[in-house]
Protein backbone atom coordinates (compact mmCIF):
# COMPACT_ATOMS: atom_id res chain seq x y z
CA UNK A 1 0.00 0.00 0.00
CA UNK A 2 1.39 3.36 -1.06
CA UNK A 3 1.29 6.16 1.50
CA UNK A 4 -0.13 9.53 0.55
CA UNK A 5 2.24 12.47 0.49
CA UNK A 6 1.80 14.99 3.30
CA UNK A 7 -0.06 18.17 2.39
CA UNK A 8 3.06 20.36 2.66
CA UNK A 9 4.72 18.35 -0.14
CA UNK A 10 1.59 17.85 -2.24
CA UNK A 11 1.05 21.63 -2.49
CA UNK A 12 4.49 21.99 -4.12
CA UNK A 13 3.86 19.10 -6.51
CA UNK A 14 0.54 20.64 -7.56
CA UNK A 15 2.17 24.07 -8.04
CA UNK A 16 4.92 22.51 -10.19
CA UNK A 17 2.32 20.93 -12.48
CA UNK A 18 -0.04 23.90 -12.59
CA UNK A 19 2.57 26.55 -13.36
CA UNK A 20 4.84 24.28 -15.46
CA UNK A 21 7.86 24.76 -13.21
CA UNK A 22 10.97 22.61 -13.11
CA UNK A 23 12.27 20.80 -10.04
CA UNK A 24 14.98 23.47 -9.79
CA UNK A 25 12.39 26.29 -9.77
CA UNK A 26 10.42 24.56 -7.02
CA UNK A 27 13.56 24.07 -4.94
CA UNK A 28 14.56 27.72 -5.43
CA UNK A 29 11.08 28.88 -4.39
CA UNK A 30 11.21 26.66 -1.29
CA UNK A 31 14.65 28.00 -0.31
CA UNK A 32 13.34 31.55 -0.74
CA UNK A 33 10.41 30.75 1.56
CA UNK A 34 7.77 31.46 -1.08
CA UNK A 35 4.18 30.33 -0.58
CA UNK A 36 2.91 28.16 -3.46
CA UNK A 37 -0.66 29.22 -2.71
CA UNK A 38 0.30 32.78 -3.72
CA UNK A 39 1.82 31.84 -7.11
CA UNK A 40 -1.43 32.80 -8.88
CA UNK A 41 -0.93 36.44 -7.92
CA UNK A 42 2.66 36.41 -9.18
CA UNK A 43 2.04 34.37 -12.35
CA UNK A 44 -0.39 36.65 -14.18
CA UNK A 45 1.93 38.14 -16.80
CA UNK A 46 -0.81 37.85 -19.44
CA UNK A 47 -3.07 40.28 -17.56
CA UNK A 48 -0.21 42.44 -16.32
CA UNK A 49 2.41 42.47 -19.11
CA UNK A 50 5.04 44.32 -17.07
CA UNK A 51 5.43 41.27 -14.81
CA UNK A 52 8.02 38.62 -15.62
CA UNK A 53 6.87 35.02 -16.04
CA UNK A 54 6.96 33.05 -12.77
CA UNK A 55 10.10 30.96 -13.54
CA UNK A 56 12.09 34.07 -14.47
CA UNK A 57 10.78 35.91 -11.40
CA UNK A 58 11.94 33.07 -9.13
CA UNK A 59 15.37 32.95 -10.84
CA UNK A 60 15.89 36.72 -10.41
CA UNK A 61 15.01 36.71 -6.71
CA UNK A 62 17.16 33.62 -6.10
CA UNK A 63 20.14 35.27 -7.79
CA UNK A 64 19.69 38.45 -5.74
CA UNK A 65 19.49 36.52 -2.46
CA UNK A 66 22.10 33.79 -3.00
CA UNK A 67 24.33 35.18 -5.76
CA UNK A 68 24.05 32.12 -8.00
CA UNK A 69 21.74 31.05 -10.82
CA UNK A 70 20.65 27.67 -9.49
CA UNK A 71 20.90 25.51 -6.37
CA UNK A 72 24.11 23.49 -6.16
CA UNK A 73 22.23 20.18 -5.94
CA UNK A 74 18.68 19.95 -7.32
CA UNK A 75 16.32 17.43 -5.75
CA UNK A 76 12.69 16.84 -6.61
CA UNK A 77 9.96 17.00 -3.98
CA UNK A 78 9.47 13.26 -4.41
CA UNK A 79 13.14 12.62 -3.56
CA UNK A 80 12.93 14.83 -0.49
CA UNK A 81 9.71 13.12 0.64
CA UNK A 82 11.28 9.69 0.05
CA UNK A 83 14.25 10.52 2.29
CA UNK A 84 11.99 11.81 5.08
CA UNK A 85 9.98 8.58 4.93
CA UNK A 86 12.97 6.36 5.70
Amino acid sequence: MKKRKPEKYQIWIDARKRYHLSHAHIQMARELGMNPKKFGKIANERQEPWKAPLPIFIERIYFKRFGRDRPIEVKSIEEIFGKKEK
